[in-house]
């Protein structure tokens, strides 16, 4: 029990409730009702109460509605449809969170999703629009061009760090920005990967064959990307706890110096973490071209899911399993707060917040353990000191 009551799934959880309180706190110090309130408290406090309450809840009331199920409309199936907008906003995060879990537990820090986003959407788009193949076929190659993209340029930097010693998160951030920049270049270069006919820096539009078609009906915007999302999660699970290529991952991860004693080649495990991460990542770039924006893109098209997935990854603790339930719950936050900052007049800035506020508490574990008084793995219960009595001599004894 003491394993489990301060182990790592209880510290995520603990985390995200504590950042919903942050998170609470802000929208009550922000609201305009509670400062007037506020201003009167020492004469009539319930109403600074009721106000906070009123807010809080209304927001929260607000970001459950917008991301789980709206109780406001008349049907199961459109009420269901902030569920299916969150399935839809967490794909690519599961996807991307994969990649870069996955360099996580081989000891690399791999934050160049954005440039192998924006590779993998030129990859994929290239194919989508520029060949007519029967629809599967189609749809099939563009996919796999997505993720051969994104395995390509996460290789550069698996290269470099395995063959020159350069640092990954340099590198990366590096070819983050030369990936913006050449695909904004070839956005605005007619011939390459700007419509034709257009002056705007936007790609032509999907061909139908490769789209990813809707998975629950057109009512819903969930396409069949969510199921690539569980299959890239069940695959990552058995590569790293089923394969040998995964026990030499989590042998480098974990001491490479050792895994290269045991005859285990670190250079190539780094360079295949990256390449397969890489195209894991590209897989969201996919998901926003081939289910989302099938009407062409622009340099813009990763929409900031590069990063988050780093933080998606490390509330799932790099492990798939975790990986997908944290890319589900951005995903709600995401979906829910547009309904919160509609509804409520509650700033999307603060779903921004919590989300920081979670890798903060995800990175000080002991400030976790510390506030709700959970015990540290691994260490031995605290003992009570024994109480000590001084013994009465027999002649104290008599005399009394």
């Amino acid at each position: 029990m003491r394993q489990i009551a301060g182990g790592s799934v209880v510290i995520s959880i603990l985390a995200v409730v504590l950042a919903l309180v942050v998170g609470a706190i802000l929208i009550a110090v922000t609201d305009p009702g509670v400062q007037q309130a506020a201003g009167y408290f020492f004469a009539r406090p319930g109403d600074t109460f009721q106000a906070i309450w009123n807010v809080v809840s209304g927001a929260y009331s607000s970001l459950f509605q917008g991301a789980i199920y709206n109780f406001g409309r008349p049907t199961f199936a459109e009420g269901i449809r902030p569920f299916m907008d969150t399935l839809t906003y967490a794909t690519p995060l599961i996807v991307a969170g994969l990649g870069v879990g996955l360099g996580f537990r081989t000891g690399i820090f791999n934050i160049g999703g954005q440039g192998q986003m924006l590779i993998a959407a030129a990859f994929c788009g290239w194919i989508g629009w520029s060949f007519d193949l029967p629809p599967v076929l189609h749809l099939v190659v563009a996919v796999a061009a997505g993720f051969v993209g994104g395995a390509l340029w996460a290789g550069i930097a698996g290269v470099l760090k395995a063959r020159t010693g350069a640092h990954e998160v340099i590198v990366t951030i590096m070819l983050n920005w030369i990936a913006f920049y050449l695909i904004s270049y070839l956005l605005r270069t007619p011939g390459a990967l700007q419509q034709h006919g257009s002056n705007n820096p936007k790609s032509p539009a999907i061909l139908p064959n490769a789209i990813l078609p809707p998975l629950f009906g057109p009512q819903y915007q969930l396409h069949w990307g969510f199921v690539i999302a569980i299959a890239a999660t069940i695959f990552i699970w058995w590569l790293l706890e089923r394969s040998s290529l995964g026990f030499k991952f989590r042998a480098v991860g974990e001491n490479p110096s050792a895994a290269k004693v045991a005859g285990i080649s670190v250079n190539s495990a780094i360079i295949w973490s990256m390449v397969i991460g890489g195209g894991l990542v590209g897989l969201a770039g996919v998901d926003q071209v081939l289910g989302t924006t099938t009407g062409g893109f622009g340099s813009s098209i990763d929409a900031g899911i590069g990063f988050d997935a780093i933080t998606v990854a490390l509330l799932g603790r790099s492990r798939p399993l975790g990986i997908f339930v944290a890319g589900v719950l951005f995903g709600a936050f995401k979906a829910g707060g547009f309904l919160m900052q509609a509804a409520d007049s509650i700033p999307i800035d603060i779903v921004l917040v919590v989300q920081s506020l979670i890798v903060l508490f995800i990175a000080a574990p002991p400030l976790v353990r510390a506030i709700f008084r959970l015990p540290t793995p691994g260490k031995p219960p605290r003992k009570k000191k024994p109480t000590t009595t001084t013994p009465i001599a027999p002649k104290e004894v008599a005399a009394k």
